[in-house]
């Protein structure tokens, strides 16, 4: 059965989505998405419940929130925007604030979050998109801390049983997963990880997938994946250099495993999605049936 090829978001990547007067747009997306309105007037439509964007106004929304933005039927709504996907943080957080990030999209009060423009997070994200080079590095790190500041309370929260010993083989591997990068799991064999938490290898294996929701060598595969799919993105280097930089030794057994996974080969995929592509514009027409997605024009 052929596999279907998923599309690579943008992240961390500033955007601008203009709407047509009574336009509607309703994000597509995985992870979480922060925009701000730049100018004109909105609304947030979620349900029975309707609230009004002004400008200045920043909405923070979980891929899983069943809502959309209809522009005002006076003027057009530009957006600011930007994605941030946990996993593409491998090496910067650990997996379990990755897990956090995720987990909390789930949680109805976090999923859709209205800030006014007088918020701290509206000033500081007016203040990136202004800046010329919104591509930026510095531009980048601004909009992480962004999401950092929004989440802060959750991300300084302590392990749970940090205070009080751990006894159980289960609670050592959820700390160490929750204090580890992702990266760092490539570093350490199974052994020794099970000699980390104390436990058995057997034991082990069956308490790493309850965590995880996959043994520990797909868990290592897919964090080898997601290195190369970034280094294609984001980068010109070859891609033999790209496998052997995501911990392959052969090419052929490189090019297999990442066209199992994605339905295509690693050449092909930095095609569509490399850095070498450059932003593309996209431009939709308001459909006569009334469909949502009535975005006039989405510049990268």
């Amino acid at each position: 059965m052929k596999k279907t090829v998923q599309p690579y978001e943008s992240h961390l990547m500033l955007r601008e989505i203009v709407l047509s007067p009574g336009g509607e747009w309703r994000p597509d997306l995985t992870g979480w998405c922060l925009m701000q309105v730049g100018n004109g007037t909105g609304y947030w439509r979620q349900g029975q419940t309707s609230v009004e964007l002004e400008a200045g106004t920043v909405l923070l929304v979980a891929g899983n929130a069943d809502g959309h933005i209809r522009a005002s039927l006076l003027n057009r709504l530009a957006l600011n925007c930007f994605n941030i996907l946990p996993e593409r943080l491998t090496g910067l957080i650990t997996l379990g604030e990755q897990d956090l990030l995720k987990h909390a999209a789930t949680r109805a009060e976090q999923a859709a979050q209205v800030l006014p423009p007088s918020h701290n997070v509206a000033a500081k994200m007016l203040e990136l998109c202004s800046r010329r080079n919104r591509d930026g590095l510095s531009v980048r790190l601004g909009l992480l801390l962004l999401v950092a500041d929004l989440f802060v309370k959750e991300l300084d929260q302590p392990v749970p049983g940090q205070e009080t010993e751990m006894v159980d083989a289960r609670e050592r591997l959820r700390k160490f997963l929750a204090e580890t990068p992702p990266d760092a799991l490539l570093e350490i064999s199974f052994h020794e990880l099970a000699q980390a938490t104390h436990c058995t290898t057997r034991h082990l294996s069956r308490i790493f997938y309850d965590l995880t929701g996959m043994s520990f060598r797909d868990k290592r595969a897919e964090i080898r994946l997601m290195r190369a799919r970034e280094l294609l993105a984001t980068s010109q280097t070859k891609v033999v250099e790209v496998a052997l930089e995501s911990g392959y030794k052969s090419l052929s057994f490189f090019n297999l495993v990442f066209t199992r996974r994605f339905g295509v080969s690693p050449g092909r995929w930095r095609q569509k999605n490399g850095a070498s592509t450059g932003p593309e514009n996209y431009r939709h027409h308001r459909s006569r049936r009334g469909r949502a997605g009535v975005v006039s024009s989405v510049k990268a």
